[in-house]
Parts: structure tokens; C-alpha cells; sequence
């Protein structure tokens, strides 16, 4: 069993993109990143690490992490491969702020990790995996979808960052950046009803899919359908454009979120964790 490091985005995803697409929605994200890496690498500052960890040509676990993130690690196939990947890490003197993953594999490379480096740590979120291929009917709700632009960039630096004090404070996050990005890409999306009130951002994941998040409503227009009827209709706008499924994360705490995805059509896939470490 050996541990193989990419300094080039692209080998890394040509070497792993196969396992990843095995297990396509537990790894809809670490696919989203690696294509990133790949098409627009400036979105990340810092140099990435990339690995594999592979015994007689076969990858049994992939491991990523874009500074400032949390470091990702897919499913694995053999758990001794997450000793030699917190072996690694640690003997480059890789600092890391959390890790996120599927339950099992975060649960032990936190333990690994905690061992090496007597770091404090504690889980910050409970997320599930949620796949999509059909949407189901929902009551009609007033408004429209339309596509953001730059014109509403300032409501969108306030949502993203009302988003991110809620769902995420403690994730590192350059605003601006990310709503420039986005908006460069078309990935943001408003629902309109007279003014935007709920928005979704959609990115590519795959060749075959999606990726929606985040999804924001303000305090003032929730409880009146929108996120509902954002979400349905950009899901059915990305499927009709050929996606085979859209994936979505929620958080294990907030029941109206996967009470309303699951009246679109979301099916559980797979429950994520994000644990953070203490300096």
C-alpha cells in the first residue's frame, strides 16, 4: 500500500476520476473541486494536496485539500489507508483546520489525526447526501427563476454572507471571490417574486450532474414556498439540460430543509460529517 502525490490537477483527476465516479454522489464534491482545479485553478490560492493511496494498482482511497478548506477524504476502500494518509500529512507538517467526509472515514482519520497531533477537535456539522433524478410536483408558488447577474451582485454579497453566518461561521470563505466566480460561471440563481427573495447556486459536478448550494432565503420570505419552488425549478431547468441527477447537502438539524427536498424528490444517499480541529 503506497501513497502517491499530484502536483498537476489534471493527472490527479485523470488517476482518481474513475474511483470518484464509482461512488458518484458520495463523491459529488470532491469531483466538483478536482474539476475546478482542472478548468480554473485560480479559484484556489494556494497550492492544493492531492493524493492517492493505492495497493497493487487499485486506489483505495482518495484525499484532497484546497487551503483554507477543510481536507476531504473520499470513501476508502481499506481503513489502513487513512493511517498512511494522517501519517503523511503529519510528516509534512500539514496543518489542518477540520476534515470532511462520510461518517466512518472522518470518524477515523479524526482519531489518527488527534493521536499524531494531540489536537482538540469536535464535529461542527452533520450533513446527508441527497441525490435527485426526478422532480415531483409541488404547489404553485408566485414568482419566477431567473438567472442572477451583475447587476444584483450587491444583494448577493449580503445573502452569501448571511448564508455563511448561519449555516457555516467558523468555514474560512473570501465573499467576494466566491460571488464573483459564481456569477462568472452562471451558476447563481434568484427566485423573483416583484424583488428576489430566495436564491440557489448550481455547479457542475460531473459530466452526468449537479451540485445545488448554497440555497438562501432571508428570515422575512421564509415560510412561503420560495426555497421550495427555487430548488424544484432549477433541479428540472439542470435536468432538462441533460444532467442525469443534482445532489444536495442538508444539515441533520434543520428538519424543514430535508422535509423540503424530500417533497421535491431528493432521496438520501449517504450522511457526511465536519469536524473541526482546535488549535
Amino acid at each position: 500500500m503506497k501513497i502517491n502525490h499530484f502536483d498537476n490537477p489534471q493527472l490527479f483527476y485523470q488517476q482518481a476520476k474513475n474511483y470518484l465516479l464509482r461512488y458518484e454522489a458520495e463523491h459529488n464534491l470532491l469531483l466538483g473541486i478536482s474539476q475546478t482545479l482542472v478548468h480554473s485553478p485560480e479559484r484556489y490560492g494556494s497550492e492544493p494536496y492531492l493524493a492517492t493511496v493505492e495497493e497493487e494498482g487499485k486506489i483505495l482511497a482518495v484525499a484532497m485539500r484546497t487551503p483554507p478548506y477543510n481536507f476531504l477524504l473520499s470513501k476508502v476502500e481499506n481503513f489502513a489507508a487513512i493511517e498512511i494518509i494522517a501519517q503523511d500529512l503529519y510528516q509534512d507538517k500539514i496543518s489542518l483546520p477540520g476534515v470532511s467526509g462520510l461518517t466512518t472515514e472522518t470518524e477515523i482519520f479524526t482519531r489518527k489525526w488527534h493521536n499524531l497531533t494531540r489536537q482538540p477537535y469536535e464535529i461542527e456539522m452533520h450533513l446527508r447526501i441527497h441525490q435527485l433524478k426526478q422532480v415531483e410536483p409541488i404547489p404553485k408558488v408566485s414568482g419566477f427563476l431567473r438567472l442572477a447577474t451583475e447587476n444584483d451582485r450587491a444583494l448577493l454579497l449580503n445573502w452569501y454572507e448571511q448564508f455563511i453566518q448561519e449555516a457555516a461561521p467558523s468555514e474560512p470563505a473570501n465573499i467576494e471571490q466566491m460571488v464573483d466566480y459564481n456569477l462568472s460561471q452562471n451558476n447563481i440563481y434568484l427566485w423573483e417574486n416583484e424583488v428576489p427573495v430566495s436564491l440557489a447556486s448550481a455547479s457542475k459536478a460531473t459530466q452526468n450532474s449537479s451540485r445545488i448550494g448554497p440555497v438562501y432565503t432571508p428570515p422575512e420570505y421564509r415560510k412561503k414556498g420560495y426555497a421550495t419552488a427555487c430548488v424544484a425549478t432549477l433541479s428540472q431547468q439542470l435536468l432538462n439540460q441533460g444532467y442525469q441527477a443534482c445532489y444536495l447537502y442538508t444539515d441533520l438539524a434543520n428538519p424543514t430543509s430535508n422535509h423540503i427536498y424530500k417533497t421535491i424528490g431528493y432521496q438520501p444517499v449517504c450522511d457526511w460529517n465536519i469536524y473541526q480541529f482546535k488549535s
